[in-house]
């Protein structure tokens, strides 16, 4: 009876996202003459709405754990990916952000159209050492202007409970830049599973970990610190506080 309840409420927020989104997205166009931070305040609105009809219709809820260690000044966030889910919730948890990117996410109609006007980082994966080179050139770009910037280091969602290879293009960034890394974890795979229908009700958990300060480490070494912390926090917070609200 509950992934019933769950699966017409979920239908509804279906409903509900494709009738705002075109036009939302015609609004989010006319944003193109605005300065970069105006435009992205108009483009995350959708975000907030989508998060609000979440949490209204569906039921999904979430709790910020170390929110205290989200720095004053731009940095580098890099994340767990579990669902589509953080995607939206980070607009609302960290300040003004782009992101780095499958290039492809640009040609989907209407989402892709309003990502390409918040100056992400798109690259082309299959460019190797290429790729590297841009997310160090737009990345200290995009910090240099008061951005911050959020990459998820496994590249593409992964299911709770599993693992995919860290790529080093945040870690190295930050040993370019100088700039700190914030390391997250979170369990939104649970109730929002990866390309799932259904959005289970509950609470996902979002840990925000203390900011890293890459002076003397080199990428991998950076990299394999980033990993190790969010693959023991996203273990510690499991999925007790959301399996309880199902």
């Amino acid at each position: 009876m509950r992934f019933v309840i769950a699966a017409l409420r979920s239908t509804l927020y279906l409903l509900l996202q494709i009738i705002i989104t075109p036009p939302y997205a015609l609004i989010v166009l006319a944003t193109y003459p605005f300065s970069p931070f105006n435009r992205y305040r108009v483009i995350s609105g959708w975000s907030h709405i989508m998060l609000f009809l979440a949490r209204f219709i569906c039921g999904v809820h979430y709790c910020v754990l170390g929110a205290e260690n989200i720095p004053k000044k731009p940095t580098i966030v890099l994340s767990k990916h579990q669902s589509a889910w953080e995607t939206l919730a980070f607009q609302q948890i960290f300040p003004p952000q782009v992101w780095v990117l499958k290039k492809e996410l640009l040609h989907i109609p209407f989402f892709g159209w309003g990502l390409a006007m918040t100056s992400p980082i798109a690259i082309n994966r299959s460019r190797g050492k290429a790729a590297l080179k841009q997310i160090i050139r737009q990345g200290r770009d995009r910090l240099q202007k008061g951005l911050w910037i959020i990459i998820f280091p496994e590249g593409t969602r992964i299911d709770p409970g599993k693992k995919g290879r860290y790529g080093i293009g945040g870690a190295w960034l930050a040993t370019s830049t100088g700039v700190s890394v914030v390391p997250v974890a979170h369990n939104a795979g649970v109730l929002w599973g990866k390309n799932s229908f259904i959005k289970f009700p509950g609470t996902i958990t979002v840990s925000i970990g203390e900011p890293i300060d890459p002076a003397g480490m080199d990428a991998n070494e950076l990299n394999n610190k980033v990993e190790e912390w969010i693959e023991l926090e996203v273990t510690r917070i499991g999925d007790k506080d959301t399996i309880k609200d199902r």
